[in-house]
């Protein structure tokens, strides 16, 4: 069933709709990609990079939704740089997000169609990122998060108010869509049909050209495909790793530090008496007696709890002071006055009264300064490394605020400097498949790859109160399209490839009209002359599609052979471009469904959310039409070469 809706989404149409649902996702969650609105450093092409309406979208507000765009890609994909991500349309994407919803608010603003403070204030609360311990909204956290992203809390609001006006306009463009009953037996009885066909592939591989190209040629190619040869970003490291063994020498505790450590504790190695009890609590002092008369005749205090359909519960030891506290001074009273293995006086406490059986004493004596003294030089011992530790951590950060390098202060801790391969921001060794960098920089490696500038040392703690590292950045190695000279043989290999899937295209296309006047796979591609793998014959039906698409993902060949009409032949790239597939549909057989049968109804209701959202990317693209947008194509480029580093 699903998988219908799922070719269904990779057509234009499909496509389209689901557009339209990321657009009103944007719409609705906008806080995760508040602007900025700091100036953006002299760009040349203007302050804007478009006009929606009376509104303007000011490069600062590009840039930072660019970045932090790039910033979710990387949750993904840590290596992506910002070349890649500009190469691959992201630029265009996040300026398109902004128009839409500029529009909309404006569009909303017009109409009379606003978010009030106390709405605002409600969206804030509901933020989870700003919730406390206790799982409440704090202010403190929400200012904290907004100062780290270096915005206004005014920006904040106008952000989540845009947003909830989206909601407002666009949301219910989708509701109650309906699909004509008719449509959805047609589309409900497609997810019977079997097909019948063939598909061929047509490698690129049998299609390269005899000869290699010419330096001008491979040149020329590798100019038109530079982003394609784009390398992540690599980085070298200079680290050390220390813990408790990097200290001096810790001063021992002395004969006062112990005393007075002695003395402020004396309560706990004072003497101490504690009884192991078994209670229970009756709401009268008449019935507490009549209990405790009859366990002073020979019957147990749990078979007298029982006959009354009551339950004993038993304490544990504990001291006078702590049963004080849970119950009360005269119940603690009446059980260290009773003997053990007897009964308490009855005594009352907020509960009611209790009838108590002491089942034990155990009696601790008090502990001389002499008798713990190796516990207290143990805690003494392990209280100053931890001082001096943290007093060692606190000026190494203060000498690195001020200028300290990193090869002083691994001098002082005597310790030897290690260094790292070039890696990238996801750990592995540049170039070197399989090989990561060393676990201990495992934990910093996000910070090492936001540092701006080579040779400014951090430290950083690895596993908290034990291993820590002091590291620095001793090399930047930028994303950047690798030198032709440095990676001839894999740019040689696209080249062949690339004209290889050329020439296979063509033969394909071929193919295809051979196969449209014979009607016979086979025969059409017998006219290449080519050692092609031979035709494999197709004979499924859509639940067996489903069924495969469970287990593995449907091979895009098949995915098109069900999207296709009866008769006709279709060409689909193969991945990478390493050759064509040519798909052939003989025939469809159908199957007449009962009009009763649940299937229509469940793909009315699918189709009807489609089409929902069909509507509302249409009210969305009316919206902006209505409102009206200028853009700014010096501002974008702009904006795209600052980001790009100066690169086109």
């Amino acid at each position: 069933m699903l998988q219908f809706f799922r070719s269904f989404f990779g057509s234009r149409m499909g496509a389209g709709i689901a557009l339209g649902f990321l657009v009103l996702i944007a719409i609705a969650f906008a806080s995760g990609d508040i602007a900025n609105n700091a100036q953006f450093g002299g760009v040349a092409g203007g302050d804007r990079v478009a006009t929606v309406g009376k509104e303007r979208i000011d490069t600062a507000t590009l840039s930072q939704g660019a970045t932090a765009a790039l910033e979710r890609v990387k949750q993904e994909d840590p290596r992506i740089s910002m070349q890649s991500f500009l190469a691959n349309g992201g630029l265009e994407k996040v300026l398109d997000d902004l128009i839409g919803r500029t529009a909309i608010a404006a569009f909303g603003k017009t109409h009379g169609i606003v978010a009030g403070d106390r709405l605002v204030d409600s969206e804030i609360t509901q933020i989870a990122a700003f919730r406390g311990p206790d799982g409440k909204f704090s202010q403190d956290l929400f200012r904290q998060a907004i100062r780290q992203r270096g915005i206004s809390e005014a920006m904040v609001r106008q952000d989540l108010a845009q947003g909830l006006v989206g909601r407002q306009v666009l949301i219910p463009a989708g509701f109650g869509a309906v699909a004509p009953r008719e449509l959805a037996t047609r589309y409900a009885a497609l997810l019977k049909d079997r097909r019948l066909g063939a598909m061929a592939v047509l490698p690129a591989a049998l299609f390269v050209p005899p000869k290699p190209p010419s330096d001008q040629e491979l040149a020329t190619f590798y100019a038109a495909h530079r982003s394609e040869f784009i390398r992540p970003e690599r980085r070298v490291l200079r680290y050390a790793a220390f813990g408790e063994e990097a200290l001096k020498t810790v001063p021992a505790p002395t004969d006062a530090e112990i005393a007075a450590r002695y003395n402020a504790d004396k309560a706990q190695y004072a003497a101490l008496e504690t009884r192991r009890v078994t209670q229970l609590i009756v709401p009268t002092e008449a019935a507490a007696k009549a209990i405790a008369a009859e366990v002073a005749g020979g019957k147990s205090l749990e078979a007298a709890a029982q006959a009354k359909g009551l339950a004993t519960a038993s304490l544990g030891a504990v001291s006078r002071e702590v049963l004080a506290g849970q119950a009360s001074q005269a119940v603690a009273q009446a059980v260290f006055a009773a003997a053990r293995g007897s009964i308490a006086a009855p005594a009352r406490s907020g509960l009611g009264w209790h009838v108590m059986r002491i089942d034990g004493v155990d009696l601790r004596p008090a502990r001389t300064l002499d008798q713990v003294k190796p516990e207290i030089v143990a805690q003494l011992a392990a209280t100053k490394r931890r001082a001096a530790l943290t007093d060692l951590l606190s000026r190494i950060e203060d000498e690195f605020d001020e200028g300290g390098n990193l090869a002083d202060a691994a001098k002082e801790l005597q310790l030897e400097l290690q260094q790292t391969a070039p890696i990238t921001a996801d750990g592995e060794v540049y170039q070197k498949p399989g090989e990561k960098a060393p676990e201990v920089l495992a934990k910093v490696l996000q910070t090492a790859f936001a540092m701006e500038q080579e040779n400014e040392p951090q430290i950083a703690e690895v596993e908290p109160g034990k291993t820590f590292v002091i590291f620095d950045v001793s090399d930047i190695a930028p994303s950047a399209p690798a030198p032709l000279k440095e990676i001839r043989n894999d740019v040689l290999t696209a080249y062949m490839v690339d004209k290889g899937f050329t020439a296979a295209g063509d033969a394909a296309r071929k193919v295809q009209a051979e196969v449209r006047k014979s009607g016979d796979l086979a025969k059409a591609l017998a006219t290449l002359g080519k050692p092609l793998p031979p035709a494999q014959p197709i004979d499924m039906d859509r639940a067996e599609l489903t069924q495969m698409g469970q287990r593995q993902q449907v091979p895009p060949p098949l995915a098109l052979l069900f999207s296709m009409a009866e008769g006709t032949v279709k060409l689909l790239p193969a991945a990478g471009n390493r050759g064509w597939f040519v798909v052939w549909l003989k025939d469809i057989q159908t199957t007449q469904l009962a009009a009763d049968d649940p299937l229509i109804a469940l793909t009315a209701g699918e189709i009807g959310n489609l089409t929902g959202g069909e509507y509302v990317e249409a009210l969305r693209n009316a919206i902006i039409a209505e409102v009206g947008v200028t853009r700014n194509p010096a501002g974008i480029k702009a904006v795209r070469q600052q980001l790009g580093g100066g690169g086109n």
